[in-house]
């Protein structure tokens, strides 16, 4: 299949969106009607742009409000499309994609239609060009893509096709079986977009919150499956409209929408054996089996200070690098390294951000062929000096410009420890009870959101959870997760288009998108939240008001909700299952470690999250300075 994008699904000017779909190795794009129309120049001087860059213009779209129209409108529509025709000569381009009609003064009617196609099919036959039709799914009277394909086949031109559109499609729940008994050479151009399952009017879903696939909740493999069994192989389209998207960078979210379909193809050929000339098969999706290390970079009083936070939190030194400035610090499974290194990738992140998580590494079963896919799915490799007999550990760039590692046992890169880290001297040791990392919580810029929602979908074995939205004092949070099936790999996504929220507020210290908070699991929470006042760690105080509603509205004992409250213990129920979370004091840039204990509960506390947010906003007032 030829993959191509529409110029509206990004930012920018014209020639902003051209250059990032060639960046993003596209070979086709659609001419978004609105976009030429707000073009300096000609539709000449457009072609010669698009062809510079390697590229062919395969549709002008959309051309609307055509059939079903009495006269004199009937005539003024041909009119328009004639002079559509022109543009389109200009442009090198032979496809006219028709959309159905909403005005209210066109007429329903399958066989007007069809003549009214059968007219427009002769006029383009007539300039060596086609038309394709479309149902909108807020079509006046057409919005089913069987109406459509009615239409086509009653028009029974060949330069009259048809339009697939998976939003359109999907969108109604419009069952897929028609689509296997369309003959292919009449589809002559297919588009694809995702959306989140939101209840709302066909139109504002489709303007405001479409997605690229696998980003949203559609069944996206569904309507490919369908569209193999017809042996289609021809235009393959994105046609995205998303605020989001229009918020972004067109060169990143181009990016996005080739990773879309090299995955949605590969995963076709993968359920149905089919093969694209274009592309060949990708390496497999990573299985995770958690997190291995999670890195800070700091300056050299920065480490003091984090390495008292790492003592008090029950860590031991397990080791020291032995050729850099950087420690190993160890409780449980967790890894936690501290690079104050004066060299290197740490050293100019910290520069930049202050003291914060630099990189992640993960527990996969390949670690080079995660890299390996992450390079195929146009992801930027990392690479940095080694010393003599140092492990160089496969990465990529990840979130804000940090690293994000993979660890594998197959190629004995789980013997960094042991080859990069000279052991500390041993000595007691008891920890506070903390045992692995629960998940890690990264909040990013709201147009970021979709672009890692894919990156970590796409690279790795996992599965999303439901957009979760979260009220902050400051305005609204958007939260969601990446797991893997076990639960071994849990990644918190969150954004805010509020620049007052918590999330927010953080992104402005780190000047940049990061981990803001590292949740670590304990198997009995109160014995773990004495050992940490007894060490003298600063948990976050949470109103007494919280306790009250708790004890009413739930069957805990007094006795139970009174060693939560002595605590600062939140609490969740669903079923049977519990959770159990504290949260440590914030830290210096905002980042915070949460404390959590599951009882068989999948999820992450939702409920009380509001609660956290504005337990965390009042202390950060109290703790202003005088007059400010």
């Amino acid at each position: 299949m030829r993959k191509a994008i529409a110029t509206v699904c990004l930012s920018g000017t014209l020639t902003e969106k051209i250059e990032a779909i060639a960046a993003a190795q596209f070979k086709g794009v659609e001419i978004f009607e609105n976009d030429l129309l707000s073009f300096n120049g000609t539709p000449a001087e457009v072609r010669r742009m698009i062809e510079g860059l390697g590229l062919q213009t395969i549709t002008l779209q959309p051309f609307r409000d055509f059939e079903g129209m009495l006269e004199p409108q009937r005539s003024k529509v041909f009119a328009r499309a004639e002079r559509k025709f022109d543009v389109m000569e200009e442009l090198g381009c032979d496809l006219l994609m028709v959309c159905s009609n909403v005005s209210p003064d066109s007429l329903g009617g399958i066989e007007r239609a069809a003549a009214d196609f059968h007219e427009l099919g002769e006029r383009a036959a007539k300039r060596g060009m086609r038309v394709a039709f479309e149902a909108l799914s807020w079509g006046r009277h057409i919005h089913d893509y069987r109406d459509a394909w009615e239409v086509v086949r009653r028009a029974n031109h060949p330069a009259v096709g048809l339009v697939l559109d998976s939003f359109h499609v999907l969108a109604r729940g419009t069952d897929l079986s028609a689509i296997r008994a369309i003959p292919s050479d009449k589809i002559f151009l297919v588009q694809m977009a995702d959306a989140p399952r939101l209840d709302m009017d066909y139109l504002s879903w489709s303007r405001h919150y479409r997605c690229f696939p696998g980003q949203g909740d559609l069944p996206i493999d569904d309507f490919t499956d369908a569209l193999h069994a017809t042996g289609f192989d021809g235009l393959l389209s994105l046609e995205i409209f998303n605020d989001r998207f229009r918020a972004g960078s067109a060169r990143s979210v181009a990016i996005d929408g080739q990773r879309s379909l090299l995955v949605m193809l590969d995963e076709l050929r993968r359920r149905t054996g089919a093969a694209h000339s274009d592309q060949d098969a990708l390496p497999p999706k990573a299985l995770c089996s958690g997190v291995e290390f999670v890195e800070f970079a700091v300056d050299e009083r920065g480490a003091v200070e984090f390495e008292k936070i790492l003592d008090g939190l029950g860590f031991r030194k397990a080791g020291m690098h032995r050729s850099k400035d950087v420690t190993h610090w160890r409780q449980g499974d967790i890894n936690i390294v501290v690079n104050a290194d004066k060299e290197g990738f740490a050293h100019s992140f910290n520069i930049n951000h202050g003291t914060s998580v630099c990189a992640l590494a993960l527990r996969v079963d390949d670690g080079p062929g995660a890299v390996e896919r992450a390079i195929t799915l146009l992801d930027q490799p990392f690479q940095q000096p080694v010393g003599p007999g140092e492990m160089n550990i496969p990465a990529v760039r990840g979130l804000g410009g940090s690293i994000l590692y993979f660890v594998d046992h197959k190629t004995g890169l789980d013997r960094l420890w042991d080859v990069d880290f000279e052991p500390a001297a041993a000595g007691d040791f008891a920890g506070v009870g903390l045992r692995s990392v629960d998940h890690v919580s990264q909040s990013m810029h709201y147009e970021e959101m979709l672009t890692w929602l894919l990156f970590y979908a796409l690279l790795l074995d996992v599965r999303k959870t439901p957009v979760q939205t979260v009220i902050d004092p400051g305005g609204v949070v958007q939260s969601q997760a990446i797991e893997t099936h076990d639960g071994l790999l849990r990644l918190i996504l969150n954004s805010s288009q509020s620049q007052r929220t918590l999330s927010s507020r953080f992104l402005n210290e780190l000047y940049g998108s990061g981990v803001q908070h590292i949740a670590l699991a304990t198997d009995d929470i109160f014995a773990t939240v004495e050992r940490l006042k007894a060490n003298g760690v600063g948990l976050l105080p949470i109103p007494e008001n919280y306790y009250d509603d708790l004890e009413v509205r739930t069957d805990l004992s007094a006795e139970d909700v009174k060693r939560l409250r002595s605590g600062s213990i939140l609490y969740d129920r669903e079923g049977p299952a519990e959770y159990f979370q504290a949260y440590t004091r914030t830290l210096a840039g905002g980042f915070f470690f949460e404390i959590v204990e599951r009882r068989n509960y999948q999820g992450y506390g939702a409920v009380n999250a509001p609660i956290r947010l504005a337990s965390q906003t009042h202390l950060a007032l109290d703790e202003l300075p005088p007059g400010l």
